[in-house]
């Protein structure tokens, strides 16, 4: 039976499968939970305030209630609440392992970071290796999930956004998603393509509000793309020659010019109309949304997620307008 550690967000797996453990992305457990509030009362009970990111609450929950005894933490990179979060798991007795991504985003100090990670894990580059390999061909398949996503629009934007997400943790079992991945790619050749007017990026956190690919989906649009799903992927692992250039290629820990340079080359490559783009309330990245409207010559609507797992009224209505308005301006053209 493989050592269960938990995941505060997607970190170099390769080290931790290599060293014997079975990855537990906590963000997955939470947000998957039919009863995910219980997670984030579990915090709140114990001190965390309320107007704090309901994910690190239910992080803090996931944790406590699955018995995981111990964790990776991204202290530099990821959310700034993480800091604290393993401060109040240590008092807990978990077990915690630090990881950054090193804000310089140099080749270099992303290097001298990984291999800090082997070396409290105890496991060669070599090994490592290996297991890269054996991982990037899962991100195939997920890769050509996501190609059947936006080029023979046969996938809609919910199973995208799931298949990619679980590569953060392989669903804790890497055999059994390898065939739970091909099987999929079997049934969805054999569909018919979705024609939806309006083609949407979705940009941002993964949301809490999992409904949205649902919802958007009545007002005749498809998400072809899901920008941070993809990036838990690593759809250009493959092309990187080593452990450190694929970790060094991943937008989402590092700076927003890098991270804008990719989104500009998908909003191209997937003739994309539209991006939704999803922050979290009382996130840091929500001041993102400033950058990325100055950057981006494309329609953007910011939308607001707290601690409800569904849309509320108001930001249907708002998806509905701007919807409506692509929908007005292809007729237009």
């Amino acid at each position: 039976m493989l050592k269960k550690i938990g995941l505060t967000t997607t970190v170099p797996v390769e080290v931790l499968v290599t060293a014997g453990y079975s990855p537990v992305d906590l963000n997955n457990i939470f947000i998957t939970s039919e009863d995910y509030l219980k997670y984030i009362d579990i915090a709140e009970r114990d001190g965390f305030p309320k107007s704090l990111c309901a994910w690190i609450k239910g992080i803090y929950g996931a944790c406590l209630e699955n018995d995981i005894k111990e964790i990776v933490g991204v202290v530099e990179g990821d959310c700034s609440n993480t800091r604290a979060l393993i401060e109040v798991l240590q008092l807990k007795g978990i077990k915690v392992y630090p990881f950054s991504f090193p804000h310089s985003h140099n080749l270099k100090d992303v290097e001298i970071e990984i291999r800090k990670f082997m070396n409290i894990f105890n496991v060669t580059e070599e090994s490592v290796e290996q297991t890269r390999q054996r991982l990037n061909k899962l991100r195939e398949l997920a890769k050509e999930i996501d190609e059947l996503t936006y080029l023979e629009n046969k996938v809609n934007g919910f199973e995208n956004h799931i298949y990619q997400i679980s590569l953060s943790d392989f669903n804790g079992n890497v055999d059994n998603f390898e065939n739970s991945l091909k099987d999929a790619i079997s049934e969805i050749k054999q569909r018919k393509p979705i024609n939806r007017k309006v083609r949407l990026g979705y940009i941002g956190v993964p949301p809490m509000t999992g409904d949205i690919y649902e919802f958007v989906e009545s007002l005749d649009a498809h998400f072809v793309y899901n920008e941070v799903q993809r990036e838990f992927a690593f759809p250009r692992a493959i092309t990187a020659k080593n452990i450190f250039e694929q970790y060094y290629d991943y937008t989402y820990p590092y700076n927003t010019t890098f991270r804008i340079n990719e989104l500009k080359k998908q909003i191209e490559e997937r003739k994309i109309d539209a991006i939704i783009h999803y922050t979290q309330a009382f996130c840091y990245r929500a001041v993102e949304d400033i950058v990325l409207k100055k950057q981006l010559d494309i329609p953007i609507l910011n939308i607001e997620g707290d601690k409800l797992n569904v849309l509320d009224a108001r930001t249907k209505l708002r998806l509905e307008a701007f919807i409506d308005m692509l929908s007005d301006l292809k007729e237009a053209n």
